[in-house]
Order: C-alpha cells, then sequence, then structure tokens
C-alpha cells in the first residue's frame, strides 16, 4: 500500500503504539477507497465529502471525529517531511464539519447518574468510585481499567495515567471523586479477595482488574437505573468533563492536557460542544430568537 511507509514512518517518529497504526492505516485507507485514487492527491473538498458521506452512513460522532483527526495528522506529517506541497486538512474548519457533536450530558443527568448507586455493599461502592471518577477526570475506559493503586496519589489529589502513545499525564481529580475512591480503597476493595500481587484498583467478582466492556456496562446499567434515555458510554462521560469544564471557564489548552490529547485539534471539538449547548440555550430561552 503506498501510503503504508509514510504513516509508518510517521509512527516511528512519533513513538506510537501498534494499535494507533492499525487505526491510522483503517481510516485513511477509507479515505482512499471514497476519493478511488492515491490519498496523497486529496483535495479539501474530496475531505469534507468524505466525512459527510461517514456522517450519512450513520457513523458515530467519535469516530468521526478520529477521521478526522487522522487525516489532519497525517497530512501534517507528511508536509512537514515535503512528501505534499500543501496540507489538503489545513482549511478543514471544525464550524464546516461538527454538524454531529458527540453526546454529552446535562449536569442535572450528570448528578441522577452519580446519585443511581445504592446501598454500601463491595459493587456499590466499586461502582460509585468508578462513575465518579470517569466523570471528575476525563479518562478514557482504557485508562481506567488500566490503572493501578500506585497511580494514585489521593493526597494530592491526582492520578497518574498512561494513555495512547504510552505518554504519562497527571490528572487532577475533585474531591467526590477522592472520597468515593477512599471509601471503596477502605472497606470494598478486599472483599473482592484479590491475589497480593493484583495492583489494579478497580475489580471483578474474581478479584482481577475489570475489562473495558465490564466498565461499559457498568456506565449503561447505572444509566438505565438513572433513567437516562440518550446513548451513553464511558465515552460520553469523558465528553461531559471536557464540555462542563469549557463551559466553565477552562481555557482550551489545559483540557487537552487533561484529557492527553496529542493535537489542540482534537480537543477543538469541544468548543463547538460550547458553541451549540449556547445556541441551543438562545433558541430555547430568548424571547427573539
Amino acid at each position: 500500500m503506498g501510503i503504508e511507509r509514510y504513516v509508518d514512518g510517521m509512527i516511528l517518529e512519533r513513538g506510537l503504539s501498534q494499535n494507533t497504526r492499525e487505526a491510522y492505516l483503517h481510516d485513511l485507507t477509507e479515505c482512499e477507497k471514497f476519493i478511488k485514487r492515491d490519498l496523497l492527491t486529496v483535495t479539501r473538498q474530496e475531505i469534507l465529502g468524505f466525512l459527510e458521506a461517514e456522517r450519512k452512513r450513520g457513523m458515530s460522532p467519535p469516530t468521526l471525529a478520529r477521521r478526522l483527526v487522522t487525516l489532519k495528522v497525517f497530512f501534517g506529517y507528511l508536509a512537514g517531511e515535503g512528501v505534499v506541497a500543501e496540507d489538503p486538512t489545513q482549511l478543514v474548519e471544525s464550524p464546516d464539519l461538527w454538524k454531529v457533536l458527540p453526546e454529552w450530558l446535562t449536569g442535572e443527568e450528570v448528578g441522577r447518574l452519580l446519585s443511581a448507586v445504592h446501598g454500601t455493599g463491595r459493587e456499590a461502592l466499586r461502582d460509585s468510585a468508578i462513575l465518579e471518577l470517569f466523570y471528575a477526570s476525563g479518562l478514557r475506559v482504557s485508562e481506567v481499567a488500566s490503572l493501578t493503586l500506585e497511580n494514585l496519589h489521593l493526597e494530592e489529589g491526582t492520578v497518574r495515567v498512561t494513555g495512547k502513545g504510552n505518554k504519562t499525564r497527571l490528572v487532577p481529580v475533585g474531591h467526590h471523586a477522592l472520597e468515593a475512591l477512599r471509601r471503596y480503597l477502605a472497606t470494598a476493595r478486599e472483599l473482592f479477595k484479590p491475589k497480593p500481587e493484583e495492583t489494579h484498583v478497580f475489580l471483578s467478582s474474581r478479584g482481577r482488574g475489570l475489562s473495558r466492556m465490564t466498565l461499559w456496562r457498568i456506565v449503561v446499567d447505572h444509566a438505565r437505573t438513572a433513567g437516562i434515555e440518550k446513548p451513553l458510554s464511558p465515552h460520553t462521560l469523558r465528553h461531559s468533563f471536557a464540555s462542563h469544564l469549557l463551559a466553565g471557564g477552562a481555557p482550551l489548552r489545559m483540557i487537552q492536557e487533561m484529557l492527553g490529547h496529542a493535537d489542540i485539534a482534537t480537543t477543538q471539538i469541544y468548543t463547538h460542544v460550547d458553541q451549540a449547548r449556547l445556541l441551543e440555550s438562545h433558541r430555547q430561552f430568548h424571547p427573539r430568537a
């Protein structure tokens, strides 16, 4: 494949993972199939056409966002290497693209979700800590699944996570999530009967680290209990974390650091999430909207 050698060079230069390589190749190959010729000759209008076609085909907003990020990273690399004279994604502005925005929860919905866990049993304390942590930190589901005891810094109010590209970052955690974590660790984690060498924070009934699928199911089940009908996943809480931070006045660069985004272009989607909320509020409440 013509593009494969360029992807390999980019992956090597940036120290990205094999999984990232496969995801990039898949996205780029799909775009090449759409334009029916060498991807290196693609135009801005063709990129917009490809993304619009994917949207109409029913592609989810997070996957659509990943498609754009892949193209931006790839052509940014090629332009920097002198392989292409001009980056065709440079003028692809988000307002052209984000007609379908990531699903997020309102503050009221978040409150209902976090209050949906009842009881003081080991699963209830674990699930409460999981939901609080997802919303308080914006961590990816894989980052929560792989979180270990040594990476919890509860006194400092942070967790250390290793995200995409094997990059480590410190993420601040709010006091509600810290309290939920302390309750779980103090009384519930040991009830899962982990082996002495087991260091994962969140455990299954077998005393082992939870899988990503189990974490997804925990979020979805409690959302159903809370009466939240919109499509939901752990990534919805990540989107909610970021858009609520932005609405509260947090700088985009700070949000980028907390989310672990390598490129600010990935984080900029949340500016449009916030603008969408403002427009919706204006239409709903302004007497002359």
